[in-house]
């Protein structure tokens, strides 16, 4: 069965579309009018293996708040739909990325519980034209709409571009792992409780 999503959400400050194919080869095609979430955007279909497109027009000339956010939503939102009843899945995932001298974790649970638990220390305000406290939002937006808990944690890192590239990538090979099926449970729902 595939698991594919296409989510489409359109409200007074942003117009986005996001296709997720969970069992991808890594193949993105990403344009949100932000260069720099762009790219962490494109890293993390990549390094995730997931078919990952995303077509944003947002209130850019504001800031790129509403941008960020909002694509979160609509990313976890996508993951929700894509994951379905989450039968024979991992569930759960974790990964430790280094990037030369920057270290994150990430961790995540298909708890069907959404919350996000992030601690980045960013030197920089901004990477270029993003706005570095932007990707605690997007996280947080994710993990809500997608049901999932999340830990994001900077153990080591000085360079703001790799904090934050680090994160992305650690978040989705987490991910990777978390979705992946393990044939042993195929039919099962990974709970004692018989739910998630």
């Amino acid at each position: 069965m595939a698991r594919i999503a296409e989510i489409t959400r359109t409200t007074k400050e942003t117009d986005i579309t996001v296709r997720l194919d969970l069992d991808g080869t890594g193949t993105t095609d990403v344009s949100t009018g932000v260069p720099f979430f762009d790219h962490m955007l494109d890293a993390f279909g990549r390094h995730g293996l997931f078919d990952l497109t995303v077509r944003c027009v947002g209130d850019v000339q504001v800031d790129a708040h509403h941008t960020v956010e909002d694509c979160g939503i609509v990313l976890g939102q996508a993951l929700k739909q894509a994951i379905g009843e989450k039968r024979g899945i991992v569930r759960y995932g974790s990964s430790l990325l280094p990037m030369d001298e920057t270290l994150v974790m990430a961790a995540l649970d298909f708890s069907g519980r959404g919350g996000c638990w992030c601690d980045l220390d960013i030197p920089a305000q901004k990477v270029g034209d993003f706005d570095t406290e932007l990707a605690q939002e997007f996280f947080v937006a994710f993990a809500q709409n997608a049901e999932i808990t999340l830990h994001v944690r900077q153990m080591a890192g000085r360079n703001s571009h790799h904090i934050l590239e680090a994160a992305f990538k650690a978040v989705t090979r987490a991910l990777k792992e978390a979705v992946a099926i393990d044939p042993r449970i195929a039919d099962q729902i990974p709970s004692t409780k018989g739910a998630l």
